[in-house]
């Protein structure tokens, strides 16, 4: 049997039939092995799997039958022949219902002994080979269903919408993702689905089926799915080909791109204001200095001199907004570098009221302190802390009405180090309170006019408040003041 040596079962209770079955199976090549009795027959038949078992019909002690039920039982490709001198149709029959393969009747000569073995060991043959081939298909079966779960698996996990769409604008695959991202509450597989997408992407697939010849060129196209941007959407269509070049359908990657579209939005804004913020100043400039130059102009010393002040007040504005750009963006993309030290806050908060003595005396301000006695340090950049009381500070004295009061309270809590600023100044309305940290935001009614700033102050102060972990709380009420609450943690590393 390809190569290998066929194992050969003799049943039979005749010693001199069994003997010579034996000699005359061996010189063939085969390996026997013998029994006497229906007994040893199963005992042997059962222990292991033969090829061709050779079985008498009538022995004393178990009938050949019973041999036959018990060895098919357990090894059912054992090829058996029922050997016998009283040959019937009725136990032919019966034979063949078992499990034989065939008759072998008493008296047979050598070759019709071998004839019969050899057709056996062929049917052995095809029944191996038909169960390998079966075992073979089932693990390519179980494989293919493997791959198809581990690929299901795969796509429906992805952040990405899958659409495959066949010839005729059938479903033939989607996704979750895709559900989600076309706003589409259900699909079903075979259903026609075009009349479902949004038309962008319908147009761009009918388009692609309607060809008589195509590429596999993606079309991309941006959708916005839900209204003032809550969802947009980029679909990428890719028509898919047969093995023999011809078109199997569509393929739709559909990805969430929303937030990019808001960064978008946000940056162009951003580059709005800025240009906004950076024109006025500048315009102010350039027409003090066109008046300048104008020789019909005849300008006195004192109106030049007021000219030069205000150019000069305009350009530092400018400066100053220029800083703030620099500041908020090395703490977007975090190349601000940081000498983190030991920090005394009441330290600090003494040498930034002493920076702003002037502007205090100015408006006739006045400071009232409550600090808490032993207050522990904290480690911290010194130019980022100053530049939170700085900016804070700055604010209490300049939205504040003259001869004012900024109180200055410092304490801890928890782990938490404090510091209220309160002034009794201008105030805020509500819906200027909500938008406070938005960059350029500046609080614009009657009682702010000709205050000047850039409008990043306070962004800078959130920011910096938010690198360490902290918390910034305001409560005001328009007409009365402000109170800003900065919590950073003791233990800052």
């Amino acid at each position: 049997m390809n190569g290998k040596t066929a194992h050969i079962l003799i049943v039979d209770d005749e010693k001199g039939l069994r003997y010579g079955t034996q000699r005359l199976l061996e010189d063939e090549g085969y390996s026997v092995e013998t029994a006497e009795n229906g007994e040893e027959g199963i005992r042997l038949g059962t222990s292991k799997e033969f090829d061709v078992a050779l079985i008498d019909l009538k022995m004393p002690d178990i009938d050949g039958m019973d041999v036959l039920k018990e060895i098919i039982n357990i090894h059912p490709n054992t090829i058996c022949f029922i050997v016998t001198a009283f040959a019937s149709y009725d136990t032919a029959i019966e034979a063949t219902r078992i499990g034989a393969f065939g008759y072998l009747p008493k008296p047979f000569t050598p070759e019709e002994l071998i004839y019969q073995v050899e057709q056996g060991i062929r049917q052995r043959e095809l029944i191996i080979e038909a169960e390998r081939l079966k075992k073979e298909r089932e693990a390519n079966l179980l494989e293919l269903a493997f791959e198809k779960s581990r690929l299901n698996a795969i796509i429906k996990s992805i952040n990405e919408g899958v659409l495959i769409i066949n010839r005729v604008g059938e479903v033939a695959y989607y996704n979750y993702a895709a559900l989600k991202y076309l706003n589409i509450s259900d699909l079903k597989i075979s259903e026609p689905v075009l009349y479902k997408l949004p038309e962008k992407i319908s147009d761009i697939i009918t388009n692609i089926l309607e060809k008589e010849t195509f590429s596999l060129k993606t079309i991309t196209t941006q959708i916005e799915v839900k209204p003032n941007q809550e969802l947009v959407i980029e679909a990428a269509c890719t028509p898919i080909s047969q093995p023999d070049g011809s078109l199997a359908g569509v393929v739709v990657i559909i990805g969430n791109i929303t937030d990019f579209k808001k960064i978008e939005l946000i940056k162009n804004q951003f580059i709005s204001m800025v240009a906004h913020e950076l024109k006025t100043p500048l315009a102010a400039v350039q027409g003090f200095l066109n008046i300048f130059l104008d020789k019909n102009m005849n300008l006195s010393e004192e109106t030049k001199e007021d000219y030069l002040k205000r150019s000069v007040v305009r350009l530092k504005g400018l400066t100053d907004l220029v800083n703030d750009l620099l500041d908020i963006s090395r703490m977007e993309i975090k190349t601000k570098q940081r000498e983190i030290e030991i920090i005394r806050i009441e330290e600090v908060l003494t040498g930034t009221l002493q920076f702003l003595e002037f502007e205090l005396k100015k408006k006739g301000i006045s400071i009232e302190q409550n600090i808490q006695p032993n207050l522990p340090t904290i480690k911290a950049d010194l130019n980022e802390i100053t530049r939170l009381l700085t900016n804070l500070l700055s604010n209490a004295i300049k939205y504040n009405k003259e001869n004012g009061i900024i109180k200055v309270e410092i304490t801890t809590s928890s782990n938490y180090l404090n510091i209220k600023i309160a002034d009794t100044g201008i105030g805020l309305k509500p819906e200027e309170k909500n938008r406070l940290f938005s960059e350029f935001f500046r609080a614009k009614n009657e009682k702010t006019r000709g205050i000047s700033g850039t409008g990043l102050g306070l962004t800078i102060v959130k920011r910096i408040v938010d690198s360490y972990y902290g918390k910034i709380d305001v409560d005001s009420t328009y007409g009365e003041g402000t109170t800003f609450t900065i919590s950073l943690p003791i233990n800052i590393n």
